[in-house]
């Protein structure tokens, strides 16, 4: 795949669409999990703080004392991570836990019995999680106002969000994998019908199939119907082209023949000059709109369509054998079966006639007809024994931009239909010498070749 593939594309932006939505969701997962365990730590210390303010007792004294401290044994250990305190006004009671150390509460604005959880500094230049609530003692202990709190590290809370988050990466790298992976099968999905137009354009143009069909789905089934319309009309306008070169060709032949028969009176009435002069201007007529009209053809020669070429050859050979020059000429084909040309039969037996019929007027004993396989290509070879061309005037017809009709006459013309019809559809013309002779290589694709 291309940077410019569609393909690539789609697979790339839902590559990087289900990466930004695994990452939100990590992220979010990971916030409301730490949200989660939050609530429950409020809750524990809630419950702990509970405890704390249904222990405090008056000594004999009649201090302020903690008679029952809470159960959790961290309480007791000197920077556990768990604290309490209490402040009376006059004095102030900690847990064990914090050693010298004490909370250092905000100012707040305390309504009695209700929580508020703060995050604030503790021993060790730890971050602690709080909750603190204020306490209206009985009248037994005094009925005064104390401050309550209970407080635990928050690094358990952010080691457990991190445990969560390890945890869940790897669900989260598997569940990218297969989100990947099912959209790039839903891509590959979607965009098999462009490969099935892509299939059926090239059997449409190899010939081995009229239209595209409709058995698409309804995205694309209007495409392939202005493209079968594209075809259609492109069939109608190649049709309408043979019709007006045909009607042309019939149009100038009664003038052309009147200008010869002219030549022939003039020529009998003992005016050779006036005639002679008539004949080659009726000539040079003739031979100017055979190639227009040669031009014409080739110019609709690229329809779709599949030829076997062995077989137009042996129908051009069959015809040239009744022909004067080819009863007296051996013929010999030499070709392979199963092969077929991407080219229109009618299109490859008027390419072959003109090169054949050209070999039959010039040969001496023989002409040999090859049809073979040449990679993606079909070469038609045809081989005489005459007196070929000389090397400076092949060297000219062969030369890119030279006009094949500019031979003599009788020699370029049908070269020239044949290398316009071949070139039509992509393939080649080529003359060399042979010894003796000349050899005629038209070349043009095979049907099972990707069209060009």
């Amino acid at each position: 795949m291309t940077r410019s593939s569609l393909r690539l594309r789609l697979v790339t932006a839902g590559t990087v669409a289900v990466l930004i939505a695994l990452a939100l969701a990590a992220f979010g997962l990971s916030k409301l999990f730490e949200a989660h365990v939050s609530r429950r730590a409020v809750a524990e210390l809630s419950v702990h703080l509970d405890q704390l303010a249904a222990g405090l007792e008056r000594d004999a004294q009649g201090r302020l004392i903690l008679a029952q401290p809470p159960a959790d044994p961290r309480f007791s250990r000197p920077l556990s991570g768990l604290y309490w305190q209490v402040d009376t006004g006059d004095r102030r009671l900690r847990s064990r836990s914090l050693w010298d150390d004490a909370l250092d509460l905000p100012d707040d604005v305390l309504v009695d019995g209700t929580p508020h959880s703060h995050v604030l500094g503790g021993p060790g230049a730890a971050t602690l999680l709080a909750v603190e609530r204020l306490v209206t003692l009985s009248q037994r202990l005094g009925g005064s106002e104390v401050r309550a709190v209970v407080a635990m590290d928050r690094a358990a809370l952010v080691a457990a969000s991190r445990a969560f988050l390890e945890e869940l990466v790897p669900y989260l790298v598997l569940l990218g994998a297969v989100l990947i992976g099912a959209g790039w099968a839903q891509v590959a999905v979607g965009l098999r019908p462009l490969a099935t137009i892509e299939e059926r354009v090239a059997a449409v143009r190899s010939g081995k199939a009229a239209r595209l069909g409709t058995d698409f789905p309804d995205e694309v089934r209007p495409l392939a119907a202005e493209l079968d319309a594209l075809i259609a009309a492109r069939e109608a306008e190649a049709e309408r082209a043979r019709a007006r070169a045909a009607d042309l060709a019939h149009g100038l032949k009664t003038p052309v023949q009147a200008l010869m028969g002219e030549a022939a009176r003039l020529a009998a009435a003992g005016q050779g000059a006036a005639a002679a002069g008539v004949e080659e201007v009726a000539t040079a007529m003739q031979r100017q709109v055979d190639r227009e009209l040669a031009r014409a053809r080739a110019a609709t020669a690229g329809r779709a369509g599949a030829a076997d070429p062995a077989a137009a050859a042996a129908r051009v050979l069959a015809v040239l054998r009744r022909a004067p020059d080819g009863d007296r000429l051996t013929w010999r084909l030499d070709a392979a079966d199963g092969l077929h040309a991407r080219i229109n039969e009618d299109d490859l037996t008027d390419a072959l006639g003109a090169v054949m019929d050209n070999a039959a007027r010039f040969a001496r004993a023989a002409v040999t007809v090859t049809v073979a396989r040449a990679d993606s290509r079909i070469r038609i070879t045809v081989r005489d024994d005459g007196p070929g061309i000389p090397a400076d005037r092949l060297a000219r017809i062969t030369q890119r931009g030279t006009r094949l009709d500019t031979t003599p006459a009788g020699a370029g013309l049908g070269l020239a239909i044949a290398n316009d019809i071949a070139e039509a559809v992509g393939g080649s013309l080529t003359l060399r010498p042979a010894d003796p002779g000349l050899e005629v290589a038209l070349t043009v694709p095979a049907a099972d070749a990707l069209p060009a």
